[in-house]
């Protein structure tokens, strides 16, 4: 279980906005990579039990994830998503791709956090707020794994969209990642719009 050691650390050196961000979608053949931003204040508590099972994402079903991503949305400060498509996932790679969705979110949200945490071994570039980046923050740090929970959910919708224009991937059931289903549709159809040509096995398809 996931308390908030490290935010209310920050909280108590002098930052009472805290933000954590993370993102989804850096993996698959398909699609967007979606950041997120959550914020919380010293007055947020993990009173509400819901809150407390609260992890990443990518521990949870996604029966929980929904749930958990209501709860949350209902419960801190604010809460924003940044979305990049894969024509610029191509252009700029996905490392900077994922921090410019992060900048999104950033820039997107009502209020502009003091400290900023985010998943990952890299700060996120080009911002003037005070930031950490933690390896593993989505499994240990709560406001990371909120925001973890509110990437994946947003992409994973976002996927499930994208399937009613492109049926024959069947984005709904693999979110656009390299699974053996996907990559028969890709054999027998080839790309479509939304797929990251810059990946393999992308790169050997006309």
């Amino acid at each position: 279980m996931l308390d908030l050691k490290t935010e209310k650390e920050i909280m108590k050196a002098g930052y009472p906005l805290i933000a954590g961000i993370d993102e989804a979608g850096r993996g698959p053949l398909a699609g967007p990579v979606v950041a997120a931003c959550v914020i919380i204040d010293a007055n947020f508590n993990l009173n509400d039990q819901d809150l407390t099972l609260v992890t990443d994402s990518k521990k949870l079903s996604p029966t929980k994830r929904n749930a958990l991503f209501k709860i949350i949305k209902d419960k801190v400060l604010a809460v924003e998503i940044g979305v990049v498509n894969n024509d610029v996932i191509d252009k700029i790679n996905i490392l900077q791709a994922s921090f410019l969705a992060m900048r999104h979110s950033l820039k997107k949200i009502p209020l502009k956090p003091d400290f900023i945490l985010v998943d990952g071994k890299y700060p996120i570039p080009r911002i003037t707020t005070p930031q950490k980046a933690i390896i593993g923050g989505d499994s240990n740090t709560w406001v990371i794994a909120a925001a973890s929970i509110i990437a994946k959910v947003s992409r994973d919708w976002l996927m499930t969209e994208f399937h009613k224009e492109y049926p024959q991937y069947n984005f709904k059931k693999h979110k656009g990642y390299g699974t053996k289903e996907h990559l028969q549709a890709l054999a027998q159809f080839g790309p479509c719009p939304l797929h990251r040509r810059s990946f393999a096995p992308l790169k050997k398809i006309n």
